[in-house]
């Protein structure tokens, strides 16, 4: 008989890929290749994405993407995010992993894949005074939007949450600058002044609406494990706690309180982290995988 920690593996395991014990087959793909990838092992990407903190920068992210009501919109319309978001969650861990680990080419088709995806992701949405506009998923203004809330969250996520990495915080958004690239933006941020000025420039565009409130409800309380709940729900927190004062009125969330004096977070978000970490291992299949073929094209 599994015993409890074995089972918590298991669900773990399944909640960040869908398919159980066993890795997804992608990852052992990404042993394949002929070069070393975009970020090699000890950069600053490889580091922040190889630790915890990102459980934390994706919850930050898909908060921080739903107010641009255009990328609302997207997912709104054409998202399974109410039937599968977990599925949805999988299918973004893939790209991303598979652009911080995999060879440039393993990269570039995986990003291809997602725009052609994004091809058929298009309608009308309606701004923050009421005007109504068409979109488009690759259209390059929302696109630098998507790559920002990540790259923002992410980092921001590891600055609270994670150790010290290589080049610090400047070398990681100009690194990340790929990925962006990738997916069709055109001068991407590439250090931390150029990612809060570009992040400013969409402040007039923001807003919260019924959409980004329904789309709310599924990120607090996704249907996850019961042995998971809990933790997700202090990652949760740990996320909000990340977002600026302004962001968090907008998606009416705020820290949590014991009468006047807040709640510390960090320790409980740490102690979540860790959990993690011990279920789901030191190196992930991905890394394992890059690793192989990294060792093998530069015998």
């Amino acid at each position: 008989m599994a015993s409890p920690f074995s089972r918590l593996r298991v669900e773990l395991k399944n909640t960040f890929t869908g398919t159980g014990a066993e890795p997804p087959a992608w990852t052992e793909e990404l042993a394949e290749g002929d070069d070393a990838g975009y970020f090699p092992p000890g950069s600053a990407v490889w580091e922040v994405h190889s630790s915890m903190t990102p459980t934390v920068g994706g919850i930050r992210a898909l908060l921080l993407q739903a107010l641009h009501p255009g990328a609302m919109a997207g997912v709104y319309a054409h998202s399974n995010f109410r039937e599968d978001p977990l599925g949805r969650l999988a299918n973004t861990i893939r790209w991303i992993f598979t652009v911080t680990y995999g060879s440039t080419e393993a990269a570039r088709s995986a990003s291809g894949w997602v725009r052609r995806l994004h091809e058929k992701v298009t309608g009308t949405y309606v701004d923050a005074n009421g005007v109504e506009h068409s979109y488009s998923a690759n259209d390059p203004h929302l696109a630098r939007w998507v790559h920002l809330a990540f790259t923002d969250s992410f980092l921001s996520a590891h600055q609270r949450y994670g150790l010290r990495f290589p080049g610090g915080a400047d070398d990681y958004v100009a690194q990340w600058a790929v990925a962006g690239e990738l997916m069709g933006v055109t001068d991407p941020p590439r250090s931390v002044d150029e990612l809060r000025s570009q992040l400013a420039a969409y402040d007039g565009e923001l807003t919260s609406s019924r959409q980004v409130q329904d789309a709310l409800a599924y990120i607090r309380r996704p249907p996850l494990p019961r042995s998971q709940r809990l933790g997700y729900r202090v990652l949760f927190t740990g996320a909000v706690a990340t977002l600026t004062p302004r962001q968090r009125e907008m998606l009416g969330l705020a820290l949590p309180h014991l009468g006047p004096v807040p709640i510390p977070v960090k320790p409980a978000v740490m102690m979540v982290l860790g959990v993690l970490k011990l279920g789901l291992g030191r190196q992930g299949p991905s890394e394992a995988a890059a690793l192989r073929r990294i060792r093998r094209v530069t015998a």
